[in-house]
């Protein structure tokens, strides 16, 4: 199902090619409350994981042991609803369009203002997105269903194992977007430039060969059509994060809503950035 319109709410088409501050002026009055796909492009979007202190250093290694789907790009200081290295002007209570507020491990409801959630040891997380490659993509004349269709990129749920870290563990969640076979090559090396934005896809072809049953029912996100010249191609996704998260059963956690991201103050290209990506990748596979 396409993703519909709050009414009063700014539409999507509106906030196209408007620069971040009237983006996130939109969200932070809750104007906006949808995807962020092809918004603000050049600037670095992330999955948002916000955590009690006393889990942090466990969900940062299992980000660090599982780069793929959860490449991890800033981690706040304790209290602090802000990523220093990500920005200047980033409130992370208000700065995400919807949030999923999570209570022992299950979704308990969602919101679009966190600030009575926030706690002085809240600890959050910001880790890469492949909205940053998809400009990229389409700057290459590679067209992207979902933003065409204006709807949440399909996510699904595999059989691909992650590496388990204290209480967190899960399998590996993945979006998917349809590519012309004869666009494959391109597609893998353009996303490999973008280590901090899960690099390359970890599939290609056969939904069934990384478990998932149905294509046409993603687990998050809105279906799109497949095209008979076309292959569904698969990335890591950071909502892998929110499944370890619901394996890990913590008290409180909030994340944001899939589709909904946090969209940052620096480029998406960042040396320093792609540098600590593949350092990260390096050590991991060692």
């Amino acid at each position: 199902m396409a993703q519909q319109t709050i009414k009063g709410e700014a539409e999507y088409s509106s906030l196209l090619n408007q620069p971040l501050e009237s983006v996130r002026d939109a969200i932070r009055a809750q104007a906006y409350r949808g995807h962020t796909a092809g918004l603000c492009s050049g600037n670095l979007q992330c999955n948002l994981v916000i955590l009690p202190r006393a889990l942090a250093d466990d969900f940062q290694r299992f980000c660090e042991t599982n780069p793929k789907p959860c490449p991890l790009v800033g981690v706040s200081e304790p209290g602090r609803p802000c990523f220093q290295d990500l920005g200047r002007n980033i409130d992370l209570r208000t700065d995400v369009p919807r949030y999923y507020i999570y209570k022992d491990g299950q979704r308990a409801g969602q919101s679009h203002d966190i600030s009575d959630y926030w706690q002085d040891d809240s600890v959050a997380f910001a880790i890469g997105c492949s909205f940053t490659f998809e400009g990229a993509l389409a700057a290459e004349g590679i067209s992207l269903r979902h933003v065409e269709l204006n709807r949440t990129v399909p996510m699904y749920r595999t059989n691909i194992m992650t590496k388990p870290v204290g209480n967190f563990s899960g399998p590996m969640v993945v979006s998917m977007r349809p590519m012309k076979q004869g666009d494959l090559q391109k597609v893998c090396e353009i996303c490999a430039r973008y280590p901090h934005s899960h690099g390359e896809p970890v599939h290609t072809g056969d939904p069934a060969a990384i478990g998932i049953g149905d294509i046409g029912a993603p687990d998050w996100g809105d279906a799109v059509p497949i095209a008979e010249d076309e292959v569904p191609v698969f990335w890591g996704c950071g909502v892998t994060s929110q499944v370890a998260i619901g394996n890990a059963k913590p008290a409180l956690c909030i994340t944001h809503a899939p589709g909904c991201m946090l969209i940052t103050e620096i480029n998406e290209t960042s040396t320093m950035l792609k540098e600590q990506a593949v350092a990260l990748e390096h050590e991991t596979s060692l």
